[in-house]
């Protein structure tokens, strides 16, 4: 069991005041709030250790450097990757996905070949396709949801072809909450052939992950969202295939040998980290990792787990209250009534309690289910029953003034 308020008392933003109310953050599925140790490694760091990495020989590039390529050993341990070479540092999900998009793209993707994604997907893991349909006139096809808000695993077989290429996912909607049964889909897809990327920005936080165990062949997440720094991500990719990758961008880091005539590249995973990488966040992923599996996921799921069913069944006797299920995550999307979920959220704010309104870069799956947006409310590790509480009593009182 989770000693909640201890865990708390890691965060000093939750107790900050907002309007005059204490605050009550139920945003996380934006981002997560930042735990003090990962801010205080960060500071140190910008304080004491400060130096470009890989490139110096004096002292202080040197120390950097360690700490460095020790985050990335920590972000291998913490998906269970076979080799460092295989944990590559992006800005965050949405930068992994366009980099497998044109990289992979560009080797293996040509006019007609086709990529399978779903009606749930975030639009970072739609519009990078779109991108490269542009570029290459490449096929994209669409597995739909059903009315439950789960992925129609009896559509999904029917996609393939022999001119399937890849396909690409995500593991938790940040819309619905539906935990997507990702090893039947990895599983499926390498039944044909056929790679998987692995959106797993909502997942990271809640979730172990192992990359060898799912078989995964991409995997990608956010540093901010599982209480790290912005800026920071990861992609994995088996090694073999991100070897026959080109880089994709072009610059300092990531070269072998330059001259006007010919250029050759650097080993994996720095030919695909151009330029100076942002190694203070590194180390602040590094600790927010360490900081997630010193609690441990058992504790987390538990904890996240029962909040949620709590919530949802509290939110369910709100006269006029629509839930969008499944919430099988932390995860909870609702309308009330006729208020506009922009109103609603608007209000809410002004009570101290912090969600998300809106189309949560979600628009497809918004037409899939017939609405403009939801309110959104997302659960973290350190969220308690007394914060649903405040968020029940919030919607009753704005309730009541329409």
């Amino acid at each position: 069991m989770l000693d909640v308020q201890k865990i708390r008392a890691d965060f000093p933003i939750l107790f900050r005041e907002v309007y005059g109310h204490p605050l009550v953050y139920l945003d996380n599925g934006a981002t997560t709030q930042k735990p003090r140790a990962v801010v205080d490694a960060m500071m140190d760091e910008y304080l004491n250790v400060n130096a470009n990495v890989h490139r110096g020989v004096h002292y202080l590039s040197q120390q950097a450097t360690d700490l460095h390529e020790q985050a990335r050993e920590t972000v291998r341990r913490f998906i269970n990757a076979r080799s460092t070479a295989e944990v590559i540092f992006t800005r965050g999900t949405t930068e992994s996905i366009n980099l497998v998009a044109s990289s992979f793209g560009q080797a293996f993707l040509h006019d007609d070949d086709e990529v399978i994604l779903t009606e749930m997907e975030h639009h970072s893991n739609i519009v990078p396709w779109q991108l490269l349909q542009a570029r290459t006139r490449i096929i994209i096809k669409v597995c739909p949801i059903t009315d439950e808000g789960r992925l129609d695993m009896e559509v999904l077989p029917t996609l393939f072809s022999d001119k399937t290429r890849l396909l690409s996912c995500t593991y938790v909607s940040n819309v619905l909450g539906t935990v997507n049964p990702v090893r039947d889909i990895i599983q499926l897809a390498h039944q044909h052939n056929v790679p998987v990327l692995i959106d797993a920005a909502q997942a990271a936080p809640h979730l172990p992950i192992d990359v060898q165990e799912l078989d995964c062949d991409f995997l990608a997440f956010s540093g901010h969202k599982i209480y790290g720094p912005t800026g920071i991500g990861v992609l994995y990719g088996k090694e073999q295939i991100l070897e026959q990758m080109p880089p994709y961008m072009g610059g300092g880091e990531m070269i072998g040998k330059v001259s006007f005539q010919h250029t050759t590249f650097n080993n994996l995973p720095y030919k695909f980290e151009a330029g100076t990488p942002d190694y203070v966040a590194t180390t602040g992923l590094a600790r927010a990792l360490d900081y997630v599996g010193a609690i441990g996921f058992s504790a987390i799921q538990q904890h996240e787990q029962e909040l949620t069913q709590y919530a949802r069944e509290q939110l369910s006797q709100i006269p006029g209250m629509r839930l969008f299920p499944p919430s099988d995550d932390a995860v909870i999307s609702f309308l009330v009534g006729n208020i506009h979920h922009l109103d609603l959220g608007t209000l809410l704010d002004r009570l101290g309690i912090a969600v998300r309104t809106g189309h949560h870069c979600a628009e497809p799956l918004m037409h899939r289910l017939g609405i403009e947006g939801t309110v959104r409310a997302s659960f973290a590790l350190y969220n308690t029953c007394e914060e649903v509480d405040k968020l029940i009593a919030a919607i009753n009182r704005i309730r009541q003034m329409f």
